[in-house]
């Protein structure tokens, strides 16, 4: 057995804090891809400099086809989510409220459900009462398609594209309900609905 000295015994445990804390929601069980949670920053661009986002374009958790297109005129909200990650679980509420304050208002909720099992992901679903569909993005494909823009660097992450399909803003981490609206609202008239 081999003994080590007192100070590397002190220093053992911060070394360990230092990896769990990182680790907290950087893993998905069923894949071991790495990823690591968002420090909550928000970034909204000016239209000048929004770029047009990609036509994600796959199946939804049912194996229906779904693309972001499907919403053109709309504006849509993608939230970049897994069932195994903590934080996700934390605003899925949140974004469920806002999705639902915003329905038949010209707004648009769609997940985007990454590293995550096709069972785990429904469960998720149901227990969470998520109302909106989602992507299932299985190797982060569709995640790589937003690189030219502002990129879900995060799990979860939540971009927001306009009524003229460019993105226009990004949030990191865990998103409230508040944060969801003034990401939204800019983009919205004041009856509601998209501005021309």
């Amino acid at each position: 057995m081999r003994v080590l000295p007192r100070s590397t015994l002190l220093f053992l445990p911060a070394v360990l804090m230092l990896v769990l804390g990182l680790s907290a929601c950087s893993s998905a069980p069923e894949t071991g891809a790495g990823f690591v949670s968002g420090d909550g920053s928000v970034t909204i661009l000016e239209p000048e400099q929004r770029q047009i986002a990609p036509d994600a374009v796959g199946l939804d958790l049912s194996g229906d086809p779904l693309a972001l297109s499907d919403f053109a005129g709309q504006v849509v909200v993608l939230n970049v989510w897994a069932s195994w990650c903590a934080p996700c679980r934390a605003e899925a509420g949140a974004l469920e409220e806002v999705a639902l304050q915003f329905d038949g208002k010209g707004v648009q909720f769609v997940g985007l459900n990454t590293r995550d099992s096709q069972a785990a992901a429904q469960a998720f679903i149901r227990n969470y009462g998520v109302s909106y569909p989602s992507l299932v993005d299985t190797d982060g494909r569709i995640q790589l398609l937003f690189n030219d823009s502002l990129p879900p660097q995060a799990i979860p992450s939540t971009i927001v594209i306009d009524q003229q399909g460019r993105v226009a803003a990004r949030a990191l981490g865990t998103v409230t309900a508040a944060t969801l609206r003034a990401m939204i609202e800019p983009l919205l008239d004041k009856s509601g609905m998209p501005s021309g």
